[in-house]
């Protein structure tokens, strides 16, 4: 099997690092990566206004022609040493899927590779991030009333994000499925998970997606556990779903991380 980090974020992440393409992709060869995609978060659909107190969440559009001539580059450089992919990872956001489909009808035929993440969540004229901040989080919990209540309605979301018609530019890979754990050890969930997480994976094995087995949640202080865990990835093994690590990196010395954690590697 292709030793494969499917999740990368690069200099054009407005909350990342400055490393080189260079760095990332000589930091994934020295731990013996045969793939990896650059999956930058893509621009923000149009008339989503980013609710992130830094609204840096995600690249720009004036960004857009660089990002791809910049893969394109180091693509021909790196020939016969390493398959290098040009992706994205595309913000599902509830209520602006026509303005996503149209956004992916534009950029989709650039794209090698791509994941469906949620990273907002909307509650009636309100759109939070789950994953900004402890403080974020603390604040959602006074809106939606419960830990419990965030939990629900961000796997609800993850659920429409698989079922929701994008076009056929569609992401094939579905996005940290439990990042709502992310500030677990400080916000802890008491309800139950399983049932709504099992009928999650039943519908990515239906639609024929994959899964991003997502290695970031173990460097977290908060969470210290890969995005899904591992009960949730046994059950993605007998659905026979095809699990795609990705590290997260949003810095080249990320690159690899969690990768020992998962359940393959054991």
């Amino acid at each position: 099997m292709v030793k494969k980090d499917g999740h990368i974020h690069t200099l054009f992440c407005p909350h990342g690092s400055n490393d080189s393409f260079e760095k990332y992709i000589e930091k994934a060869l020295s731990l013996g990566f045969e793939e990896i995609s650059f999956t930058e978060h893509a621009p923000l659909p149009d008339g989503f206004t980013d609710t992130t107190p830094t609204k840096d969440s995600a690249m720009s559009w004036a960004d857009w022609d660089n990002y791809v001539e910049e893969i394109d580059r180091v693509k021909q450089l790196y020939k016969g040493k390493m398959k290098i992919n040009c992706g994205l990872e595309i913000d599902y956001i509830e209520g602006f899927e026509q303005e996503t489909t149209a956004a992916l009808n534009k950029f989709g035929t650039k794209l090698d590779d791509a994941i469906l993440s949620v990273h907002f969540l909307k509650m009636n004229d309100r759109y939070d991030c789950v994953d900004y901040s402890p403080q974020g989080f603390e604040e959602m919990v006074s809106v939606y009333g419960s830990v419990e209540e965030i939990y629900k309605r961000y796997y609800e979301t993850v659920q429409k994000s698989v079922e929701a018609d994008l076009g056929s530019f569609k992401p094939k890979r579905i996005g940290h499925i439990t990042l709502v754990h992310k500030f677990q050890n400080r916000f802890p969930f008491e309800g139950e998970e399983k049932t709504v997480l099992f009928h999650l994976l039943k519908s990515i094995k239906k639609e024929g997606y994959e899964l991003d087995y997502n290695g970031a949640g173990t460097s977290k202080p908060l969470c210290r556990e890969p995005y899904p865990p591992h009960w949730v990835i046994q059950e993605a093994i007998k659905l026979q779903i095809p699990l795609v690590y990705g590290s997260d990196a949003h810095q080249a010395k990320e690159l690899g991380q969690g990768y020992h954690h998962l359940l393959l590697n054991q």
